[in-house]
């Protein structure tokens, strides 16, 4: 296969909700470029790109598909990105090693809310975005209407390139208004005739190329002057206009296509190849010391692992971009996220479930190699001498979360591997082994991300395992002072045990006052601080432990013991077995023994006495609350308020954008089991959410009888 310069390779994300029809334009795309012989059809289970198994179960795109076409002597390397808001992570991951974004359309739904998320993560990216409003030939396609929403959802820098004659059951022709003319297919699509613009359309398109010859014009001081001087643009001052409104982001084209009967693809195709920006051209990449790393093929040669999966036959694959030189096979390379040497024995270029060997990749190309041994996703490996490094790739934060375990115990161990190889494969998906819920977690995109991963493991690893509802890492606290003493006293034979603690407790928080006079019962006791601990608690907040003893009832060396059995009972808290914070503890007084006092003694009576003050406290139950967004059609708003308010949300604010409302709302995680479902369900998919954890606040009385109940009865059992 030929080698492709870097002024010769273009790199193209392709974006769009599920059911836009990504999948089949890659079809096309591939079989114009003669990669495939015959487009392969989702309902056949025979595409390039959905190969794996679990795509055929549900079909319809799981997985990004690394994918290139040859076109007009350039490379065409794409990404068919999943479309479903659960496989955010494909679209992202794409959108960090390719330059231009294909946002698909389908033209009966017009823009939906996963079009619109997509959306903003090109603006975080800053990529360009061309439009291409797909399945005209469906006999409730509505152009006119798709292309309204899109106007009103991504501005007006969206510009008609194309329209349809005759969207509908009988689609067959567009006018393209850069070239001026119409584009007329046969029932088989594929190349069409080229002819002139009919009469009855003139005035339309003479208005829509008006439209995009001004729009052109604006992003090139020199191609202004010339459109004010003669009124217009020829075909190459159009292309060289609309390339820097791409690169500027300040023009989105429109194009139309019918993927599955192959119209329009060629002619987009053609776009891509003359006016979208290739590698060289866009904004470098940054390593994390801030160094920018030159598209150069006569640089050091550096790739990044973007993406790693196992692959029937091959075992694991790493797919790469080519940041700076060339890679050649048999070349080795350093790890520079491991320190470890990696030797290049294969390259390949890829589409889908297909792989193309090839002697060497350039810089700005895409490929793949298998076995690298040390290298995971998010590694950069460089030759000798480079120190180029960059950051992982950043995901949203996860929106779903349930536990997981092996049916057969015997199988943990195993399971736990499977878990870690998923995690570098989709870094969206998060494995936490928790020491406080005693529970493996594990968190994803949505349920259907986590059922996903769920059958691939019985299936593909034949594992048997099972969900279990996520226990809630709930906090303890308490809300008023209290004071207790604790004697531990043990006597059986040889050296004995004593030691005897005071002390007092009360809530904690930042900037509050150092208190010097307590009064419990009547009786008052006057604090002196002789030191101060401030402890920050692995699992939030603090414990400040004071140390007021006078007279040396306690000795110094009996402090720490004293501590340590406070810790203890901070992280095994009186109410619920969970975690305890934010509480000052003040040691005033106690009683040693001049033999049969040791550390173990004074860590009992602290303990002791901590927990008995802690019950008199007016102890609290503390929930994680979290922020919560959530994007909804209007038409919808009133019965999603209506299910926040069911899971106890306090709802902070509503806003408008684009033709959706916006909620922000404070929900508890326990409210927040399986909302995604909930969500998809009540408004058919059409709505979005992000949630991110906010604070600790106190439960409400009944869910606190609740769970001393739940804590109760659990501990009797065990």
């Amino acid at each position: 296969m030929k080698v492709y310069q870097s002024d010769q390779i273009k790199n193209i994300s392709l974006l769009g909700s599920s059911g836009s029809g990504k999948t089949t334009l890659a079809e096309a795309m591939l079989f114009e470029g003669g990669v495939i012989t015959r487009r392969g059809e989702i309902e056949n289970k025979n595409t390039v790109s959905d190969y794996h198994n679990v795509e055929h179960e549900y079909g319809y795109s799981i997985y990004s598909s690394v994918l290139f076409t040859e076109w007009l002597g350039k490379k065409i390397n794409f990404i068919d990105c999943p479309g479903s808001d659960d496989f955010i992570g494909g679209a992202i991951t794409s959108l960090n090693v390719t330059d231009t974004a294909l946002m698909l359309l389908n033209a009966t739904q017009g823009v939906e809310v996963g079009s619109e998320n997509l959306f903003r993560y090109t603006e975080q990216h800053h990529k360009p975005v061309i439009i291409v409003i797909n399945q005209l030939d469906h006999e409730k396609a509505n152009f006119e209407q798709t292309h309204e929403q899109a106007i009103e959802s991504f501005g007006k820098k969206v510009v008609i390139v194309q329209y349809p004659i005759n969207a509908g059951d009988g689609y067959n022709a567009l006018i393209d208004v850069l070239k001026m003319k119409m584009y007329k297919w046969k029932p088989e699509g594929g190349e069409p005739d080229v002819l002139d613009i009919p009469e009855s359309e003139k005035e339309k398109a003479e208005e829509y190329h008006n439209a995009l010859v001004e729009a052109a014009a604006e992003n090139d001081e020199n191609l202004m002057e010339l459109f004010f001087e003669k009124g217009s643009l020829n075909e190459d001052q159009m292309r060289q206009g609309i390339h820097k409104g791409l690169m500027a982001r300040d023009m989105f084209p429109v194009f139309c296509i019918a993927a599955k009967k192959d119209m329009g693809v060629r002619r987009l195709m053609e776009f891509l190849g003359n006016v979208v920006p290739f590698v060289s051209e866009m904004q470098k990449p940054v390593s994390k010391d801030g160094t920018e790393i030159n598209c150069d093929p006569n640089g050091p040669t550096s790739i990044f692992v973007f993406k790693t999966s196992v692959e029937p036959h091959l075992g694991e694959v790493s797919f790469f971009k080519v940041l700076s030189g060339k890679i050649q096979e048999g070349m080795d390379l350093q790890n520079m996220n491991r320190n470890a040497k990696e030797r290049v024995s294969q390259l390949y270029c890829v589409a889908g479930n297909t792989r193309h060997k090839i002697t060497e990749l350039v810089a700005g190309d895409i490929g793949a190699t298998v076995k690298l041994k040390e290298t995971h996703t998010n590694h950069t490996l460089n030759s000798k001498g480079c120190e180029y490094i960059l950051d992982s790739i950043k995901y949203p934060n996860p929106k779903y979360r349930t536990a997981i375990k092996a049916v057969n115990e015997s199988d943990e161990e195993k399971l736990s591997e499977i878990l870690q190889r998923i995690h570098e494969e989709d870094p969206t998906i998060n494995i936490e082994y928790s020491k406080e819920l005693k529970q493996a977690i594990v968190s994803g995109q949505g349920e259907f991300h986590l059922n996903t991963m769920k059958w691939s493991i019985e299936h593909n690893d034949k594992l048997e395992i099972e969900f279990i509802k996520p226990r809630i890492p709930y906090r303890e606290t308490i809300t008023k002072m209290a004071r207790a003493d604790f004697r531990h006293k043990k006597q059986s034979g040889g050296a004995g045990q004593f030691g005897e603690v005071h002390l007092i407790i009360e809530p904690y928080f930042e900037g509050m006052p150092d208190t010097t006079i307590y009064k419990f019962n009547g009786q008052e006791f006057k604090i002196n601080a002789r030191n101060t601990d401030i402890v920050d608690l692995e699992w939030g907040g603090k414990l400040i432990f004071v140390n007021s003893i006078v007279g040396g009832a306690i000795d110094a060396r009996f402090l720490p013991a004293i501590l340590k059995g406070i810790m203890e009972k901070m992280e095994e808290g009186p109410l619920t077995g969970s975690y305890a914070r934010d509480i000052r503890v003040i040691v005033y007084d106690g009683k040693m023994h001049p033999v049969d006092s040791n550390e173990i003694s004074f860590k009992l009576a602290g303990r002791n006495a901590f927990s008995q003050a802690f019950r008199e406290a007016s102890p609290k139950i503390l929930e994680p609350v979290y922020d919560v967004e959530v994007k909804v059609p209007s038409d919808k708003m009133g019965d999603i308020m209506s299910d926040l308010q069911g899971r106890r949300a306090i709802i902070e604010g509503m806003s408008s954008e684009k033709g959706f409302e916006i909620i922000k709302a404070k929900v508890p995680l326990k409210e927040m089991h399986k909302y995604s479902t909930s969500l998809s369900s009540i408004t058919g998919g059409r709505a979005s959410y992000t949630m991110s954890f906010s604070s600790y606040d106190k439960v409400p009385p009944e869910v606190q009888d609740q769970l001393l109940k739940a804590y109760a009865e659990e501990t009797q059992e065990a």
